[in-house]
């Protein structure tokens, strides 16, 4: 389970399998030294071998690799007819949760194709989340416009007060199944998830300098976690955000102001 959304040479990593998760699943007739052979293969990857009978992994990655597919090609496929307007108003929500639109169409078909069941069990579970968001979305909208008025059933703005919150609570509660199910992701190499705090430095867009900014980063003795760039549209600067850990955050603060970074905590 390490794959990415980039093929080819170029996109070779030599640390791919460091703490991955490489699943195995001997069946019946799979002798016990063949099975002792592939996992020392695997450790001498670097990555952590996973014994699972073939149903189990098949469910597995349904859920947590097949799924997450779907609903980001499902996504990023709405921007296609998109106008110029809508598309400039896209943020870096949009983007993380693409991502893995790049990915090859060829080799997911037959990806999903071979794990069609399982996917089809997750894929309906979700539809049903969606299709009680939709009910509910839909009643609010019918409501609004019968408290405002607004019979020809247009989708005009429907003033706030005329939402009744409780009406949403299968959203809403969908939102926190969402939190709490993100909430059990692992972390980093395995490990138990941490939540890291985020310290923003504004960077000229310049070549060598977010470079320059990780050196700063590592000369004061902290480890960034996580990297992410926004561009400021019409400016030549950008915003890097750095996750650390929340009791270094105020270490590389001081150390990044006093080389003279612009640091927002």
């Amino acid at each position: 389970m390490a794959g990415r959304e980039r093929s080819g040479p170029a996109a070779a990593q030599a640390d791919l399998f460091d703490g991955r998760p490489w699943v195995l699943t001997p069946g019946a007739r799979t002798r016990r030294d063949a099975v002792a052979v592939v996992r020392r293969m695997v450790e001498a990857c670097g990555g952590l071998p996973v014994v699972l009978p073939a149903a189990a992994h098949d469910s597995a990655v349904a859920l947590v690799s097949h799924l997450p597919q779907l609903v980001a090609s499902g996504l990023a496929a709405r921007l296609v007819d998109a106008d110029d307007q809508a598309m400039s108003l896209a943020g870096q929500g949009i983007r993380d949760v693409t991502r893995i639109a790049d990915s090859d169409p060829a080799l997911w078909g037959e990806i999903l194709a071979s794990n069609a069941g399982p996917v089809l069990g997750v894929l309906d579970c979700l539809l049903a989340d969606l299709h009680a968001v939709r009910s509910e979305l839909a009643s609010a909208l019918a409501a609004g416009q019968a408290a405002s008025g607004d019979a020809d059933g247009s989708t005009a703005e429907v003033p706030q007060r005329h939402v009744d919150m409780q009406t949403l609570s299968a959203t809403v509660e969908l939102i926190e199944r969402g939190r709490a199910g993100r909430a059990r992701l692992p972390g980093k190499h395995g490990s138990a998830r941490v939540d890291f705090s985020t310290v923003q430095v504004v960077v000229p867009d310049r070549p060598g300098e977010l470079a320059r900014l990780l050196v700063a980063s590592g000369e004061a003795g902290v480890n960034v976690e996580d990297v992410s760039i926004e561009h400021s549209p019409g400016h030549p600067v950008g915003l890097v955000e750095l996750s650390v850990r929340p009791d270094l955050v105020q270490t590389l603060a001081t150390a990044l102001q006093a080389g003279g970074w612009a640091v927002h905590v």
